[in-house]
């Protein structure tokens, strides 16, 4: 596919709002790069909805709907799985998920809910959305849809979040580790696809089909390795490190564990609150760029004022880097941020011009 035509995460939800409701979408894309985390963006836009979460890789025909005897009517008619939704009254957000890996018999059994709109003989509560999601054939991984099946639906390639998407829009608001984002912010060959290198050997960071790999870093696995890290304390270097490699690969765990070696140079949080003045400043930019995501990803209102004290001796790049990560609407923390004094008189000295958040 062109990749002028492929959508971000974002677009997606945007869509999935707009048109799920009548049509089924199936997304498609790499493994590991949030195509699951849809539901949970479309329970928070739609609160009312009820969100449904169907595995076609651990249903078989028979745990779709049983039958049930009416003999008062003489016929049998079937109960649906409960993870459908449909006896709760409410309109439902269904994601069908690895939809391209289910059973053939499950895919079969599923057309009528993606057209029809229908659980056995009960149709889905009004405003419900029908979603799948599937992996890129091309990643050969078991995931197909017969062409019977692809034209009922609408299929849309997700592509992955470039390292500075993925670094304000997820990490920052989701406690990811500092040095996974130093990390990602230095690499950002890490959130390349697949499809885009022809030679694997020119990218060992990533899953390559061409390549066999134990380990390999995508969206998911990088959370992972944070987990890991934020645990650093208890466990020894060696032994950190081989959980990394066991994670997101060798090449790449080498690589992040620099970055956690520099977070053990980086000023301490409780330096910056108490003595803004004189905390450490690092010498190195890759340093300054952990010490800002981790302002980012931890500041609380309490100690705004000390972070722009600290902040303001920092490089233009550095005060430009945390400006930009409170900018995006979905930055947690942008209301505490934008609405302190010391902080509005910057952006407004320095000509960063933001919409102030109402409470």
């Amino acid at each position: 596919m062109n990749n002028v035509y492929v959508s971000n995460i974002e677009d997606i939800v945007q869509l999935l709002l707009h048109v799920g409701g009548k049509r089924t979408v199936v997304i498609e894309g790499d493994m590991g790069i949030g195509k699951s985390t849809l539901l949970k963006i479309l329970k928070k836009k739609l609160p009312d909805h009820v969100a449904c979460y169907l595995d076609g890789t651990t249903k078989d025909l028979g745990d779709l709907f049983i039958p049930d005897l009416d003999r008062q009517a003489g016929c049998v008619s079937f109960l649906p799985n409960e993870q459908f939704g449909v006896h709760l009254g409410k309109p439902v957000i269904l994601m069908l998920d690895e939809l391209g890996k289910a059973n053939p018999s499950v895919k079969n059994a599923l057309l009528v809910v993606i057209l029809e709109r229908m659980i056995g003989n009960q149709p889905l509560p009004e405003g419900s959305i029908v979603f799948g999601t599937t992996n890129l054939g091309a990643e050969g991984v078991g995931d197909m849809l017969p062409p019977h099946a692809r034209n009922r639906i609408i299929t849309v390639r997700m592509r992955k979040p470039t390292s500075e998407e993925w670094i304000n829009n997820y990490a920052i608001n989701n406690d990811v580790h500092p040095s996974v984002m130093g990390f990602v912010k230095e690499f950002p060959q890490v959130m390349q696809s697949f499809t885009e290198v022809s030679n694997p050997d020119d990218n060992p960071y990533i899953y390559h089909p061409k390549r066999q790999a134990n380990a390999f870093i995508t969206p998911r696995s990088l959370e992972c390795a944070s987990d890991i890290l934020h645990q650093r304390e208890h466990i020894p270097d060696d032994t950190l490190t081989g959980a990394l490699i066991g994670t997101i690969g060798e090449r790449g765990a080498l690589d992040m564990m620099a970055f956690v070696k520099l977070a053990d140079k980086l000023p301490t949080l409780q330096s910056i609150k108490d003595d803004p003045s004189n905390a450490l400043v690092p010498d190195s930019a890759s340093a300054v760029c952990m010490v800002v995501y981790r302002a980012l990803s931890t500041i609380d209102r309490d100690w705004v004022d000390a972070w722009v004290t600290y902040m303001k001796r920092l490089s233009a790049e550095a005060q430009g880097l945390f400006a930009m990560g409170v900018k995006p609407s979905t930055y947690g923390k942008r209301s505490l941020v934008m609405q302190n004094k010391q902080f509005t008189k910057w952006a407004m000295d320095n000509n960063y011009m933001f919409a102030s958040d109402k409470e």
